[in-house]
């Protein structure tokens, strides 16, 4: 993917990506919070052919939704993203692992291990976004967690065995 940013002065930002697959997209973040994304004919590339305007919620929304937040294709369940030294990864907490049934903070997860939890999904997909101390681990949800390599195998000691 090739990808240019600039400034546009009163405006805000314009990012400009070329995909792999050889889309062109246009996206303009105003300084109000909205965005607008252009979608580029491939014959011409100077002709939008497609356009969208987000407001903030929205496009917080939709990035959840690219970004595997709230839904993660079954192909990818092991995949780590890698962004420099930080690894997001998903676990989905089977049932007899010693966390289930404890609550973040009861875990003490980011003092033990040093990740952060950014999501849990529950069975039922009720989602809990950056979630508090007080959000219990139960049995089948899928946990969203960023952290280093190393922080990543002390997590997995804790999911395995909870508070012991």
């Amino acid at each position: 993917m090739n990808y240019k940013e600039s400034d546009l002065p009163g405006i805000g930002k314009k990012f400009v990506l070329q995909t792999r697959g050889g889309d062109k997209l246009v996206v303009i973040v105003h300084d109000d919070g909205r965005r607008e994304l252009y979608h580029f004919d491939y014959e011409d590339p100077e002709q939008s052919i497609s356009m969208i305007t987000l407001d903030d919620d929205e496009a917080r929304h939709i990035s959840a939704l690219i970004g595997g937040i709230t839904y993660k294709p079954k192909a990818l369940e092991s995949i780590e993203v890698a962004l420099d030294d930080l690894i997001i990864e998903w676990y989905r907490l089977e049932n007899g692992l010693g966390c289930v049934g404890y609550s973040i903070g009861e875990l003490d997860i980011r003092a033990r291990a040093g990740v952060t939890i950014i999501a849990i999904i529950e069975k039922n997909h009720q989602k809990h976004i950056n979630p508090g101390p007080d959000v219990v681990l139960s049995a089948e949800c899928t946990v969203i967690a960023a952290g280093e390599r190393h922080q990543h195998k002390q997590f997995k000691h804790i999911l395995r065995n909870g508070c012991g």
